[in-house]
Parts: C-alpha cells; structure tokens; sequence
C-alpha cells in the first residue's frame, strides 16, 4: 500500500468521508471536481511546513505538466474564497506549470479540522523537517488547550512521537539551528536532552558535527558525562557526620535514578541517599520555561487547575 494511500485514508477518517474516488467509468452528466482559478485559492494557515524543497517542487510541476493533476485538492469556502485544506505543493507545482485552473473538491471544515488535516497530510512526508512538525504540535496543543494524549489520539499516532518531537523545542536556539541545517539528525538533538545544562547541549552539539559521532555513540557519551557529573554527588550522606565513601550497589542505584530522572525530565538532577532510606531529590531547571514544564510533568491536572 502507498504512503499516498495511507495518507489518503487519514485525510478521510478526519473528514469523515472520502476526500475524491473518480468513477470507474465516465457516466453522462457527470461534471467531475470543481474547477478553480489558482488565484482564488488561499494558503492554509495552519500548515505545518516551513519550507518546500524548489527541486521538489520543480519535479512535480513537470510531471503535472506531462500527466495533469491526478488528485484533486481539497478546499474550503471562507469569506466569499476558497481556502486550501489539502494539497498545497499541487497548488504551487500547478502554478509553477502555469496552469490557470486546478481540479478541486469542496469540503465542510472548521479550523480545529483544518489544523489535524494539515498535520496528517504532513506527518508522513520524510521531507517535513523534525522541527516543523514538533513546532505545528506545540501551536495546535496552545491553540485548542488540549493534552498530547488526545492530540495523539486524533491524529491516530503514538503519544511518545508527540512527546518525543515537542521536547526538540526545548532545545537550546545554538542546538536547532544546527539541527534544522542538518548538520545533525533528530536522533541526534534527542540524545543531548537527559543534559540539561544548556551550555553542555550545545557543546555536545559542536562535538557530533566535528567529529561526525553516530547517534549510538552521542547516546553513550552523554550518559558517560552524565555519570561524571554525578559522581561527586552521589556518596551517602551520614546522619551528624561528613559524607561517607559510596558504597557499591546503593551508589549505583542512585547513579540509575538519576539517569532515569534526567531523561524523563531533560532536565539535570542529582540524587543523593542517606541512611535508613532518606536523601534527597534535586531538580535543576534553567528557564520559566523549564520550570512549568516540570511542574506539569510532576503536578498534572492540579497546577492547571490551580492556573485556571
């Protein structure tokens, strides 16, 4: 099955029927899909993607040149115009080809439709930056106040790919911009997040780019900084009395758990275990930013009721 079917399908399950299906044969007073001047049509104003690729949009416009526009795009009517919902590198291949008109199929939609529609028809596409998806994620979760989990749902994805691509954002500006160059991969940006520290982000960043490191390799490095800069602070803590020397397992244990929390929250933290089961959990954050994330992550529903 095609990634143009596959992403056909979600187009229709977020409409609720199905977006165009040409009959099997012509029948008599059949008109076809609307035709529409290319000028008439507005941009969708919630699509997810920066940029498109002129090389990409060259090949299309020759193939529309040679074979026409096969599907038509979907449209809808706002304000006396006509507002795309799906199939904006058509519109600008078929302007590219210097058609006057293109096929289109009209559509019901309100913008909150609009908006997963946009997502859906990108979301697949390997040439949609990492960013951009994670940045039409974010506005989408601003926009309609909703949770990833139901964003998720919506878009009928996995709630950690939401998760996954948002954290990106948090990224110091030094570590996306070198990331959407792609001097780095996504792989690569998620890997520095258990950091923390900004400025160790972007000298890990540096380091990937000059030495060209795996994304393998780039995970181990920074769990072996993690543990270096947790060492000192992971002895036991003796009741009345200075820090004695860590012992074995318990050292260890607190080592893991501080891994664990670093990579949950992105954020640095030390772990530090006294005796009978006490110690203690430090969170360091570096922004107002970091902060309210952490404190979402940890309170839940209770700091939004309490905000609300």
């Amino acid at each position: 099955m095609s990634k143009e079917r596959r992403l056909g399908r979600g187009l229709e399950a977020l409409l609720g029927r199905p977006l165009y299906e040409p009959p099997d044969e012509p029948r008599a007073g059949a008109l076809g899909p609307l035709q529409l001047n290319v000028y008439e049509i507005d941009a969708n104003p919630f699509q997810p993607r920066r940029d498109v690729a002129d090389a990409a949009i060259d090949e299309l416009a020759a193939s529309i040149r040679e074979h026409g526009i096969l599907q038509p795009l979907v449209v809808r009517q706002t304000a006396g115009r006509y507002q795309l919902i799906a199939g904006e590198r058509r519109l600008r291949a078929a302007i590219k080809a210097g058609l006057a008109s293109v096929p289109v199929t009209m559509r019901t939609a309100d913008d909150r439709q609009v908006a997963e529609l946009a997502l859906v028809e990108n979301l697949q596409r390997e040439d949609l930056h990492a960013l951009d998806k994670a940045a039409s994620f974010r506005a989408y979760l601003d926009r309609y106040r909703t949770t990833q989990e139901d964003l998720a749902t919506r878009l009928g994805i996995d709630r950690s790919t939401v998760a996954n691509l948002i954290r990106l954002l948090e990224l110091p500006e030094g570590v996306q911009q070198t990331l959407r160059a792609n001097t780095i991969s996504a792989g690569h940006a998620r890997a520095l997040l258990p950091l923390g520290d900004e400025r160790e982000q972007v000298a890990m960043c540096q380091r990937i780019a000059r030495e060209s490191l795996s994304v393998r390799a780039t995970e181990d490095l920074v769990q072996q900084t993690i543990h270096a800069a947790d060492a000192p602070t992971l002895s036991l803590v003796s009741p009345g009395g200075p820090p004695s020397k860590p012992r074995g397992a318990r050292s260890d244990q607190a080592s893991a758990l501080a891994q664990e929390f670093r990579a949950a929250l992105g954020l640095k933290v030390d772990v530090r275990q006294a005796a009978r089961g006490r110690g203690k959990l430090v969170v360091y954050f570096n922004s107002h930013e970091d902060f309210e994330r952490l404190r979402a992550h940890v309170c839940g529903g209770a700091a939004k009721s309490k905000a609300g």
